[in-house]
C-alpha cells in the first residue's frame, strides 16, 4: 500500500509541475546579440524595437538543415496567407558565409540575422533550443503568443497569426 502511495503522489507532483509557457523574452535573452546582413551587430531588443507594432514570426533555422529546407515551402505558404506580418529568420550556420549562401539558394524572404552566440547562447537558451527548424510568433505587443512550434503548419502558429 505505501508503494501505490508513493507512486501516486509522485504522478501528482510530475504532472502538477507543467512550466508555463514565457509570455515575454528574458532580459538575457534580449541583450544577446545579432549580426545583420551589413555584418553589423544589434541586440535582438532592437530586433524586435525595429519591428514594434508588428505580428512577428520568427524562424530559427540553418541552410544544412533538412528539416529546414523541407518546411521552407510551408513558410512560404504561411508567408502568403499572412502578408502582414513580419518574417525574422535567425540563422545557426556554422558560419556567416554559409548563411548568405543559404538565404540565396533556398530564396528565403524575410528579415535576416545571424544568431553568433548559437544554440547555447543566452537567446538559444531561453527559447529551449532543441531542434531546427523552431518557429515563434510575437504579438504586435511584444507578448510571445506561440512559443514552440517545429513545422511551420503548425495549429498555434496559425492561431496565433489569426
Amino acid at each position: 500500500m505505501k508503494k501505490i502511495t508513493y507512486i501516486f503522489i509522485l504522478a501528482i507532483s510530475f504532472f502538477s509541475c507543467k512550466t508555463e509557457t514565457p509570455k515575454t523574452f528574458s532580459d538575457e535573452a534580449l541583450n544577446d546579440t545579432f549580426i545583420t546582413l551589413d555584418g553589423d551587430s544589434m541586440p535582438f531588443k532592437d530586433v524586435l524595437e525595429a519591428h514594434k507594432g508588428k505580428t512577428i514570426v520568427i524562424d530559427i533555422w540553418a541552410s544544412w538543415c533538412s528539416d529546414c529546407i523541407k518546411g521552407m515551402p510551408k513558410v512560404k505558404v504561411l508567408q502568403s496567407n499572412f502578408k502582414d506580418a513580419t518574417y525574422i529568420f535567425l540563422s545557426l550556420d556554422k558560419s556567416q558565409e554559409a548563411w548568405k549562401k543559404g538565404i540565396k539558394k533556398y530564396d528565403v524572404q524575410g528579415v535576416h540575422y545571424f544568431m553568433q552566440s548559437g544554440w547555447k547562447g543566452p537567446f538559444g537558451t531561453f527559447v529551449e533550443l532543441d531542434w531546427i527548424p523552431r518557429y515563434m510568433i510575437v504579438d504586435p505587443d511584444g507578448t510571445i503568443k506561440a512559443f514552440k512550434a517545429i513545422e511551420a503548419d503548425d495549429n498555434k502558429l496559425i492561431e496565433a497569426l489569426k
